[in-house]
């Protein structure tokens, strides 16, 4: 189920979801001229680490591990990475959809339980 294209599809979504709440969670910093490094900052540095730390030959990826990571971290970091994203609704000011993307996002990970399994042997 975990490489169902449709479970693939709501990932990808999730991910441009949780991108958008790093950007809006460092626009809202008041911090002056650093709200324009942060906004589009974070995203990027989510993306970089997205990219980069991956299990070689993951079925819902392209295979490629430019850093070869075991699949308990790499579980680890995408956990982490939507956990942040819900936490930066929430503190920017739309708690609801906080809750809602995180409770989506737990959906997703319940409909992905074989990947989670092929992530733990890895």
């Amino acid at each position: 189920m975990g490489s169902n294209p449709i479970n693939l599809g709501l990932r990808f979504i999730l991910e441009l979801v949780a991108l958008y709440a790093f950007g809006r969670w460092g626009w809202q910093q008041n911090t002056g001229w650093l709200r324009f490094a942060l906004a589009p900052g974070l995203p990027l540095l989510a993306m970089i680490l997205w990219g980069t730390f991956a299990v070689p030959a993951d079925p819902s990826r392209s295979g490629n591990a430019p850093i070869p990571t075991p699949g308990a971290i790499r579980l680890l970091l995408e956990l982490a990475f939507f956990a942040t994203a819900t936490w930066c609704f929430h503190t920017s000011g739309l708690p609801k959809l906080g809750l809602f993307f995180g409770v989506v996002v737990l959906i997703h990970y319940a409909l992905s339980y074989d990947r989670i399994a092929w992530l733990l042997r890895k």
